[in-house]
């Protein structure tokens, strides 16, 4: 049977600072990722804009999708790769092809290659959550994870907030051409350091006596991981639960991302500049909620144990909190419309971290952790895909944001639903 060989307290306080720092490369590099993402939401709602490239609500609603639809193809793929090869360096090469391709949309004319560089962001940010999941997986205590997890969430939760003025700020001073460029190419500085701090594994973590170094330990995985095929991923009922509870969750998420600016000046007559504060405010709310919320709940279980119990009762909170969005909707005040517009996204920060700890974390054995993820962010991207698609439909229909905002409500409530009946850590898979 094997014994634990456990690290020195100085190796264990080295790693913990190197620990986090990578942590917080990782952050960063999904905010610059959520930057680059929500920049073309920002231009979507400027007449120069629109009006460069011909577009009507529906197309706006294609423009938005596009990415989603390259970035759901390539999940699973990308789940295998960093599988296989590790993170470090899969996830600084599709890096540098994001930063670019968000630069060029500054140079493109026509509408395909507008299209065409959408789809290439999006085959080159489907590294990041397999790779970052896999990553904290392996140098965290699965059990006590939700902080981590609630810390790289500010980077996908400051992304959209930062992004969204931003991109106004630079559209207002220059125009949107200028804005893609910059937002692009200012990124790549993050490489850097990148390149020089990140490595697989910190040291941090105990590992099996007989395995001679933490390459070794890395082979190991890969090859205890072929044990596990696709299709019994696919076939597995927790994983397919939380795909429902992904797509739920995301569908809010990227109706937020992608139309939110457009409600705000739209239907809200809010100007460009007031849409960039309010949308700051909401994404910083969820930021700030998911990280405090993370923490609060590794304490909690630190203490009283239950930790599905206390994660489940954090994600159906978030839940609750954000299904207030439909308040928003029907309300005409435009006060009370922003009112609950902002305390609806921030509360949906409750769910953010705890519900990434109880279904990627904590149940996902550590070699198929790339894998799992790739499959679940499928769910996620289909929700990146659908959501800005039926919100276009359904305001080209009606002519107004109620109908779209409705329909986000019974997305919450199923997604709460599945969470009490079908996340259950007796059909979580395993490795034989």
């Amino acid at each position: 049977m094997a014994t634990i060989v456990s690290p020195s307290p100085e190796m264990a306080r080295a790693a913990l600072v190197r620990r986090w720092v990578i942590l917080t490369l990782l952050m960063l590099g999904a905010l610059i990722g959520f930057v680059d993402r929500v920049s073309i939401s920002s231009a979507l709602a400027v007449a120069s804009f629109k009006a460069h490239f011909g577009l009507s609500d529906i197309a706006r609603g294609w423009i938005n999708s596009a990415f989603f639809w390259s970035y759901a193809v390539m999940q699973v793929p990308m789940g295998w790769v960093v599988d296989r090869y590790g993170v470090k360096w899969p996830y600084a090469i599709c890096f540098f092809v994001w930063c670019v391709a968000s630069a060029l949309i500054g140079l493109v004319s026509t509408l395909w290659a507008l299209i065409l560089m959408r789809l290439i962001i999006g085959v080159a940010e489907a590294i990041v959550v397999p790779a970052t999941y896999r990553w904290v997986r392996n140098n965290f205590d699965p059990d006590r994870s939700g902080a981590a997890l609630g810390f790289y969430a500010l980077g996908t939760k400051f992304g959209p907030a930062l992004g969204a003025p931003a991109a106004a700020w630079l559209i207002v001073m220059f125009d949107w051409r200028v804005m893609f460029l910059i937002t692009g190419l200012v990124g790549v500085i993050w490489l850097v350091p990148w390149m020089l701090v990140a490595r697989e594994r910190t040291g941090a973590l105990p590992i099996e006596a007989g395995v001679s170094s933490e390459a070794e330990a890395e082979v190991v995985q890969r090859l205890a991981a072929k044990n596990i095929s696709l299709s019994s991923l696919l076939a597995n009922p927790f994983i397919l639960a939380t795909l429902v509870v992904y797509f739920c969750y995301n569908y809010f998420l990227f109706f937020c991302i992608t139309w939110m600016p457009a409600y705000l000046i739209e239907q809200r007559g809010l100007s460009l500049e007031q849409m960039g504060f309010y949308t700051f405010f909401s994404f910083t709310g969820i930021a700030v909620v998911a990280f405090a919320s993370g923490w609060l709940a590794d304490v909690i279980i630190g203490r009283v144990g239950r930790a599905v119990f206390v994660r489940k009762a954090f994600v159906l909170a978030g839940f609750a909190a954000a299904s207030t969005v439909v308040l928003g909707a029907w309300s005409q005040s435009v006060e009370a419309a922003l009112f609950w517009n902002v305390l609806s996204l921030s509360g949906l920060g409750l769910a953010t971290a705890n519900n990434l700890a109880l279904c990627s974390i904590m149940f996902i054995p550590g070699p198929i952790v790339g894998r799992v993820k790739g499959i679940q962010n499928t769910a996620v991207a289909i929700a990146g895909i659908v959501a800005p698609l039926m919100t276009g439909w359904l305001l080209h229909l009606t002519g107004s944001f109620v109908a779209p905002m409705t329909l986000i409500f019974v997305f919450l409530l199923l997604g709460a639903a599945t969470v009490v009946v079908a996340i259950r850590k007796e059909w979580a898979p395993i490795i034989p």
